[in-house]
C-alpha cells in the first residue's frame, strides 16, 4: 500500500476471478458501440470496412498487451493513469487520468441518453438520469454486484447480436459479393474507420483500472484482457460480415441503425424491437462499466491529490470508493438532465487514444530488451496515426482539452512552490 492509499485509510476488496474481469472488459467492448459505429465507419472506408476493423483490433491488442504488462506489476486502482506516473512521470500519468475522466465522464452522459433514446426517445433525459442513478446505486453495492450485473447485461447482447448474424446471414438478401476488402474509401478513410471502430475495442482498459480488485493481478489481469479483446473481437467480425453482406458498403454507410436496418433488409421486421432493446441494454452495460473505471481513476487521482482528497476514500463496509462513485454519478447525471453531448464528444476518442499512447510509451520502459519493446512501439504508433486520422474538429478539441489538463498541473505545481 502506498503512503497516499494508506492516508486514505484503506485498499479496496479483491474479490474478481478470471471470469468476472474477462466479463467486465465485456460489458465495457461489447456495448452500444457495435449498434452504432459500423455507420460512419462504412461511411469513412467504403468497401474497406473490414481491414478498418482489423486494423483497429490490431492496435486495440498492442495496447492490451501493454496494459496487461503494466496491471501485473501495478494492480492497483487508476489504470493508465498509475502506470504513466510509476514509469514515465507525475505529468505523465496526470495527463492520462485527465483525458481518461474528462472524456469518459462526457462519453458515461452520451452513453445514458442513448439508453433514453432508445427505451423511451420523448423522456430521454428523464430516462438517462434514471439509468445514472440506477447503475450508480448498484456500484455503491460492491464490485461483484456489478460484476453479476454484467454477466446478464452480456448474455442478453450477445444473444441479440447472434439474432441479428443468423438472420442476416440466413436470409436471400446476403450476397457474399457485397464483402470485398477493396479500400474504395482510399488508406485515409481506412485509418479513420479504424479510429472509429477503435473505441468499440477500448472496454478492455476497465480490466486494468479494476486491478485493485483483481485477485491474483499479476495472473489474471494478463489471461482476462486477451481473453475479453479475443471474444470481442470475433463478435465484431461476425456482426461486420453478416450486415456487409446484406446492405453493402454504401447502404451500410447510410444507415441510422445499421442493425436494424440489417434485419429489416433481410425480411424479418419483426426483429427489429429486439434489436433496438438489445442496443438499450448494451448502452446500459457500457455505462455500467464507464462509471466503475471512472471512478476508480477518481480514486486513484485524489490520493495523489490531483483531485479533492475526500474522494480517495473507501467504504468501511462494501470496500468500493463510495465517495468517487457518487460524485462521477451526480456530474454524469446533471449532464444527462441538461445538455444533450451525443453529438459533441469527439474529443473523447482523441483523449482514449492519447491514454492508450501513454499506456504504450509505459510498456516500453518496462525491459531494455527489442523484442519486449515491438508491441508497446506498434501500439504507440498505432494511437498516434488513428488520432489524428479522425475528423480535425475531434482533434482541436481533444487537444485542447489536453492543453487545458496541462495548463492546470503547471497552476498547481506552481502554487505549490510559492
Amino acid at each position: 500500500m502506498t503512503q497516499s492509499q494508506a492516508a486514505a485509510g484503506a485498499e479496496l476488496r479483491r474479490t474478481l476471478g478470471v471470469g468476472d474481469a474477462v466479463v467486465v472488459g465485456l460489458g465495457s467492448m461489447v456495448g452500444a458501440g457495435i449498434f452504432a459505429a459500423l455507420g460512419p465507419a462504412a461511411r469513412a472506408a467504403g468497401s474497406g470496412l473490414l481491414p478498418g476493423l482489423a486494423l483497429a483490433a490490431l492496435v486495440a491488442y498492442c495496447n492490451a498487451m501493454s496494459s496487461a504488462r503494466l496491471a501485473a506489476r501495478y494492480p492497483a486502482s487508476g489504470g493508465t493513469y498509475v502506470y504513466g506516473r510509476e514509469r514515465l512521470g507525475a505529468f505523465w500519468g496526470y495527463l492520462a487520468g485527465w483525458s481518461f475522466v474528462v472524456g469518459k465522464t462526457a462519453s458515461c452522459a452520451a452513453m445514458a441518453l442513448t439508453v433514453g433514446a432508445y427505451l423511451w426517445p420523448q423522456q430521454a433525459h428523464a430516462v438517462a438520469v434514471g439509468a445514472v442513478v440506477a447503475l450508480t446505486a448498484v456500484n455503491y453495492g460492491g464490485v461483484q454486484k456489478s460484476a453479476w450485473l454484467t454477466r446478464v447485461i452480456v448474455a442478453v447482447v450477445l444473444a441479440v447480436l447472434a439474432c441479428v448474424v443468423v438472420v442476416c446471414l440466413g436470409s436471400g438478401a446476403a450476397d457474399a459479393g457485397r464483402l470485398d476488402v477493396g479500400a474504395s474509401g482510399g488508406a485515409g478513410g481506412v485509418l479513420q474507420a479504424a479510429g472509429l471502430l477503435f473505441f468499440a475495442f477500448a472496454g478492455y482498459a476497465r480490466i486494468a483500472t479494476l486491478g485493485e480488485e483483481v485477485r491474483d493481478p499479476a495472473r489474471t489481469i494478463p489471461r482476462a484482457i486477451p481473453l475479453a479483446l479475443g471474444i470481442a473481437l470475433g463478435v465484431y467480425a461476425c456482426v461486420a460480415v453478416a450486415v456487409l453482406a446484406v446492405l453493402g458498403a454504401g447502404g451500410l454507410g447510410a444507415a441510422g441503425a445499421p442493425l436494424a436496418d440489417a434485419v429489416r433488409a433481410a425480411g424479418v421486421p419483426g426483429l427489429v424491437p429486439v434489436v433496438r432493446a438489445g442496443a438499450a441494454v448494451a448502452a446500459l452495460g457500457s455505462l455500467l462499466a464507464l462509471i466503475l473505471g471512472v471512478s476508480r481513476t477518481t480514486l486513484a487521482m485524489a490520493r495523489d491529490g490531483h483531485l479533492p482528497r475526500a474522494l480517495a476514500t473507501v467504504h468501511p463496509r462494501f470496500r468500493v470508493p463510495h465517495r468517487a462513485e457518487l460524485a462521477v454519478g451526480a456530474v454524469v447525471a446533471v449532464l444527462a438532465a441538461t445538455v444533450d453531448v451525443r453529438g459533441a464528444i469527439g474529443f473523447s476518442s482523441f483523449g482514449v487514444l492519447a491514454y492508450y499512447g501513454v499506456a504504450n510509451a509505459s510498456a516500453w520502459t518496462l525491459s531494455p530488451a527489442w523484442h519486449t519493446r515491438v508491441v508497446p512501439a506498434v501500439g504507440l504508433a498505432g494511437c498516434a496515426a488513428l488520432a489524428f486520422a479522425l475528423p480535425g474538429l475531434s482533434v482541436a478539441i481533444g487537444a485542447g482539452v489536453l492543453a487545458v489538463g496541462a495548463a492546470a498541473y503547471a497552476v498547481r505545481r506552481w502554487g505549490r512552490r510559492t
